[in-house]
């Protein structure tokens, strides 16, 4: 990606020079004329010279923690059992990191347990930026690859210094070890939990049937065999409450 691209993306305030985002972020001045590369290069430079100097360690430290703070603002479509609001991607991936390790301790695998924990945490970050998309809903599902590829550009942009955590989130994605399959496989099979432990709430909120959580999950858990053994087991009391749990249609 050019560099100016970049100072455009996360440095300038856009607001400020009444841009419009368009496909591809063309910068718009008074809504109708186009500006090109170079020409909004000039207009950049005070952010370019600005987006080069190097920050101060607690400068630095400040920007991330910022960060953080927009991970707790990420609503997932999910709750925790007696709660009336839904949880957040923090809320999700501690839950996920906990159980991950946990289940490598009771289970005994042969898994390398700092990884694991590390993609955990990491999983759903890019969500900080894209947003979180429900599995059995139709809005955002067109265009998550691109959101959350930009999402991932971005912060790599605002953390180059940060390279392991850009590192694990594209080694997380690729899913070409034991560990990050591992996770992928829990990570589907937490929501289900949840909503069994909540008696079914969510599914009858959001007309979920148990045909559809198989055909959604079956497949991706299928991944990792420890999960999916656990899964199994969690079909056969969602067979057994189908009634209770999933609405009638």
């Amino acid at each position: 990606m050019p560099l100016w691209q970049k100072v455009y993306r996360s440095c300038l305030p856009v607001r400020s020079l009444g841009a419009e985002e368009g496909n591809g972020r063309i910068l718009a001045i008074h809504k109708n004329t186009r500006i090109n590369a170079s020409i909004f290069f000039l207009l950049a430079l005070p952010s370019l010279l600005c987006y080069t100097t190097s920050m101060t360690p607690l400068e630095s430290l400040l920007q991330f923690v910022r960060f953080t703070h927009l991970t707790h603002k990420v609503e997932r479509v999910a709750r925790i059992p007696g709660e009336t609001r839904y949880a957040n991607t923090v809320e999700h991936s501690y839950q996920l990191t906990l159980l991950a390790w946990y289940l490598i301790e009771k289970e005994n695998l042969h898994l390398d347990k700092d990884l694991v924990i590390k993609y955990a945490l990491v999983h759903d970050l890019v969500e900080t930026y894209a947003g979180d998309t429900y599995a059995h809903g139709t809005e955002g599902k067109e265009n998550k690859a691109l959101r959350e590829h930009e999402a991932q550009e971005r912060m790599a942009s605002e953390f180059p210094e940060f390279k392991d955590l850009h590192a694990y989130i594209e080694a997380y994605e690729l899913k070409q070890d034991p560990e990050s399959r591992f996770v992928y496989a829990l990570d589907k099979l937490i929501d289900p939990v949840n909503i069994y432990l909540e008696d079914g709430k969510l599914w009858h909120e959001k007309n979920v049937t148990l045909q559809e959580v198989l055909d959604y999950k079956t497949e991706k858990i299928a991944v990792d065999a420890t999960v999916a053994k656990y899964f199994e087991e969690l079909v056969v009391l969602l067979r057994k409450k189908e009634n209770t749990l999933f609405p009638k249609n």
